[in-house]
Parts: C-alpha cells; sequence; structure tokens
C-alpha cells in the first residue's frame, strides 16, 4: 500500500513538468519575437483505461497513483530491488489484459512498455533471465521490477523473496 508522503511525491512529481514548461514559456520566443509556449510530448500513463482499474484492484491501491503519469521509458539498465509473484494472482488479467501466468517468464514494471523484453541480472549470484512485460508494478517503493515465479526460480531467490538485480530492456513490443 502505498503512504501519504509517496501519494504526496507524486502528485508534486506531476507538477514539476508545468512548473517548467511556465517558466521556459516566459523565455522562448519565435523567430518573428513573439513568444511562445513549448509543447511537451505526453507521457505514458500507467494502468490506463479499464485494465488501470483491474490493476489498481488487484494490487489494492489508489486508483490516483494508478493512473499516475511517469516519465518515458528509458534505454539504460536500471538497478534496484525485484520481487515476484505467483499463485494469488494466476489466471487473473494482468494490466496489459493477458491472464497471469506464473510459470512464463513475465514481469510487471512500472513505465516499459508492454510486450518489452528485458533482461534481469541477479546483482547476488550473477544468475540472469530474459522476460517480457505484461503488467504493471510493483507498487512497493524501492522495487523496480516484480517477476514471475518461474523468472524468480531462474534468478535464484525465491525463498529470499526480493533480491538486488540489473535490468536492461533488450527489446520491444514493436521489434518482435
Amino acid at each position: 500500500m502505498v503512504d501519504r508522503r509517496s501519494l504526496g511525491r507524486m502528485r508534486r512529481a506531476r507538477l514539476v513538468p508545468l512548473v517548467v514548461a511556465a517558466l521556459l514559456a516566459g523565455c522562448a520566443t519565435a523567430p518573428d519575437g513573439v513568444p511562445s509556449l513549448p509543447t511537451a510530448p505526453a507521457a505514458p500513463t500507467v494502468a490506463a483505461g479499464a485494465n488501470g482499474a483491474a490493476a489498481a484492484a488487484r494490487h489494492d491501491i489508489h486508483p490516483e497513483i494508478a493512473r499516475a503519469t511517469l516519465p518515458a521509458p528509458s534505454a539504460a539498465a536500471e538497478v534496484g530491488e525485484a520481487s515476484w509473484y505467483g499463485d494469488a494472482f494466476a489466471g487473473r488479467p494482468t494490466a496489459s489484459g493477458e491472464p497471469f501466468d506464473p510459470e512464463a517468464l513475465t514481469a510487471a514494471h512500472p513505465e516499459l512498455p508492454f510486450g518489452t523484453a528485458v533482461k534481469v541480472v541477479n546483482l547476488d549470484n550473477g544468475r540472469h533471465v530474459e522476460v517480457v512485460i505484461n503488467d504493471r508494478g510493483p507498487f512497493i517503493a524501492d522495487r523496480i521490477i516484480d517477476l514471475s515465479r518461474a523468472a524468480a526460480r531462474v534468478l535464484g531467490f525465491l525463498r529470499d523473496g526480493i533480491t538486488r538485480v540489473r535490468v536492461l530492456p533488450i527489446g520491444g513490443a514493436d521489434s518482435a
């Protein structure tokens, strides 16, 4: 569950781009000398639409957090904590709409597009696995990816439940 401080940080994080845009608007001028407003690309949203409501209900999170605007995904490697989820969610729809299979090599990530293949390396033992993003999460601070039980087994952290990993996108839905 997300605490009030996390919710406040998320709200402030959505205001920062607006404040920056307003500040930059005063500095930007078109070639004819007329001030112009900068245009910003739309940021992707997490768990939008009907799947967002399902994801919010399934993970017992506040609907505002499920719709939170996130920065555009980066192709750079991330380092942080990974966790895994299994039988409690088996057969339930993921945020992408497909049923969750704990024995498939899949994962939940807060911002990478569905269908993105990522390489996950367990920094404690050097084991690695390739998984496909098909869900949103994890919804716990400091965690960067939620893996299926099968992926956690390959990485060797089923018993511990959490491990430090490096996550590197290796391909996307567009490259398939």
